[in-house]
This record gives C-alpha cells, sequence and structure tokens, in this order.
C-alpha cells in the first residue's frame, strides 16, 4: 500500500497483465473475477494469480483483460506523450547550468559539458593513472612478474653463461646472444592473460562514457611498460654481468633487447586487445615467436631463407 502505482508482469513470455494505482489493484482484480480473499496477502495472491502453472493461475485470463480493459488507455497517454516534444541533452544540461547560477548571469558555476563526457581528457588520464598505481601497488604479484621474475632468470641464465666471455668469440658467445634476446622476446608473454581482463572492465567503463579509450592506452604505457622496461633492463644488466662480456659491446647488446622487447611487448598488446580469452591469445602469438626462432640468423640465414623473404 505504500507503493503509487502497480505493474504486474506474467512470465513465458513476459506480459502486462496491470498497469495503474495501487489503490486500484484489488477492485480491478475483483472486476475481472478474481477477488482478493479477506484474510490473504493482496500481493501474494497477485503472484499466485500471475505464476504460470501455480495452483491459483490465471495469468492467461488476467493478460487478456489487460489488453481489453487498459491497453487501449495505455496507448493514447503514450501517443500524447510522443507527441509532445522534450527537451535536448544540450538544452538539459544548460538549463541546470543556469539553475546553478541561481538566475544570476554573473554567478560563477561548473561549466556545462556538452560532449559525451562530463570530465576533459586530461582529468580522464589523471584519475585513471592515480588508479592504476594504487592498485599496482596494492597487488605485489604484478610487481613480481614484471620486476622479481625477470630478475630471477637473469640469475638462472647469467649462471649457466658465467664468464663465457673470457673465452674466444665463438658458438656459444652466438648462443648466449640467441638466449638472450629469445627470453626478452617472452617477457610479456605471461601478462596477456592479465591484459585481456582488464581490457574486460575498460570496455564496460567506456560503454558507460566514464573515459575514453585513448585515457586508458596513456595509462597503461605509464605504469605497465615502465615497469615490464624495467624487469628487461635489470634481467639484460645481470645476464650480460655474470657473462663478464666487455663493456664496450653493452650499449649495443642492450640497446637491441630492449628494442626486440619494445616489438613484442607492442605486438602481444595488439594480441591482447584482438583475442577473446587468454587461450586464443597464446596461439593468435605463437606463430610470431616461431618466426623469430627460425629466421634468426642461426636456424635460417640470409643465404638459406627462401627468395620472397
Amino acid at each position: 500500500e505504500l507503493f503509487d502505482t502497480l505493474v504486474l508482469l506474467t512470465s513465458n513470455p513476459g506480459r502486462m497483465a496491470y498497469f495503474g494505482p495501487m489503490g486500484e489493484a484489488a477492485s480491478h482484480m475483483e472486476i475481472c473475477g478474481y477477488p482478493v480473499p479477506a484474510h490473504a496477502s493482496a500481493t501474494d495472491y497477485y503472484l499466485d494469480l500471475l505464476t504460470p502453472g501455480a495452483e491459483l493461475d490465471a495469468s492467461d485470463a488476467l493478460v487478456a483483460a489487460f489488453a481489453t480493459q487498459q491497453k487501449p488507455g495505455l496507448a493514447g497517454v503514450i501517443e500524447e506523450a510522443l507527441a509532445v516534444e522534450g527537451r535536448t541533452a544540450k538544452e538539459m544540461l544548460l538549463a541546470a547550468q543556469e539553475q546553478a547560477r541561481g538566475g544570476n548571469p554573473g554567478a560563477s558555476a561548473p561549466k556545462a559539458r556538452l560532449g559525451p563526457y562530463a570530465v576533459p581528457f586530461s582529468r580522464q588520464v589523471l584519475t585513471l593513472l592515480r588508479r592504476k598505481v594504487l592498485l599496482t601497488l596494492r597487488n605485489p604479484g604484478a610487481i613480481g612478474t614484471q620486476i622479481a621474475m625477470p630478475a630471477v632468470m637473469g640469475v638462472v641464465l647469467g649462471a649457466v653463461f658465467q664468464g663465457i666471455g673470457n673465452h674466444a668469440f665463438g658458438i656459444a658467445q652466438l648462443q648466449f646472444i640467441f638466449i638472450l634476446l629469445t627470453m626478452l622476446s617472452l617477457q610479456s608473454l605471461p601478462l596477456m592473460p592479465l591484459l585481456i581482463e582488464e581490457r574486460v572492465f575498460m570496455k564496460l567503463e567506456t560503454s558507460e562514457r566514464l573515459y575514453q579509450e585513448g585515457a586508458y592506452i596513456l595509462t597503461t604505457l605509464c605504469v605497465t611498460v615502465p615497469l615490464s622496461l624495467l624487469g628487461a633492463t635489470i634481467q639484460t644488466l645481470i645476464i650480460y654481468g655474470f657473462a663478464q662480456l666487455p663493456l664496450d659491446y653493452l650499449p649495443v647488446i642492450l640497446g637491441w633487447t630492449l628494442l626486440l622487447f619494445f616489438l613484442f611487448d607492442a605486438l602481444f598488446q595488439c594480441v591482447a586487445a584482438a583475442a577473446p580469452d587468454g587461450e586464443q591469445a597464446m596461439t593468435m602469438a605463437t606463430p610470431f615467436l616461431v618466426i623469430f626462432m627460425l629466421f634468426n640468423g642461426l636456424v635460417v640465414t640470409r643465404a638459406t631463407a627462401p627468395f620472397f623473404l
């Protein structure tokens, strides 16, 4: 009885059975031949009448009564409402701004943003950046995956190739370079499932026009990519230190390894943006890794590669 308007629907399929004032529902049911029992709860009785398959099921009869008694009047009200032209979104925003000024044109009031977003692009980036930093700091696993794991792998591989720089140049040094480049190309691969999970939330939020997709991309560029780059740099320096190669080669090797890291990190980002799930993302990324491992100058050289490549 505390409700002003009552809407009754039945299921299988969903159909309208009553639409009108709450106080007139009982009299409508009585007119239809289903008076509310004296000591029964009206709402429970309505549910019993409108539940298909129930003992008191009268859903079909009530739907038919609605179609003959109420629907024509409601259709007329709808037609009248549609004939009245309402204000546009722009007009409503400007009216709200004028209301905030209290009728004083010189009073200060928030600027009416007539676009689909409530705040400017810079505010979107700053808000997303602050959220991204806080979420990253609260998740030690994210930092561990991007920094700690590359450092551990650097120690393991460095121990395997320890002191290789003290030997004469040969196949061992080439294998060292190949393994180093391979590890750098695979570093961003485990992040694809996480990127796909974040993409799902991003699509939901951008569909509500909370922010632009470009703001999310910039946030990832400012947080996720630097962390991965730091991990790749740490891994390269640790392996290079164990290998005891001359420092003269460090800028060249570090530059090429980081360039390769950027290439595959961007590639995995693109795959994560297109793949429906993590499993398909791994499948889509595999051919690129196979091509890199084949055409590395050792397995397939320039002389042995097909002419069209």
